[in-house]
């Protein structure tokens, strides 16, 4: 695998993994929105809250776990 063809695959999982997350909020948004009792708002509060965090971290974590070693 050449380094275009590998940097270019590590970049999409990084942007897979924000939408993910942007798709778990919405999920959760709905859950709230529409939600009959008071357990489905928690769990769809929740999910919003995981989702913000998976957002924030995660592809951060990617990056730093993939990036260029200094030349020493």
């Amino acid at each position: 695998m050449t380094e275009d063809a590998l940097a270019r695959r590590r970049y999409f999982t990084i942007v897979a993994a924000r939408l993910a997350g942007v798709a778990g909020a919405v999920l959760g948004l709905v859950l709230i929105g529409r939600a009959p009792d008071t357990l489905t708002k928690f769990i769809g509060m929740t999910l919003v809250l995981s989702a913000l965090v998976m957002i924030a971290v995660v592809p951060r974590n990617l990056a730093r776990r993939w990036r260029t070693p200094p030349d020493a």
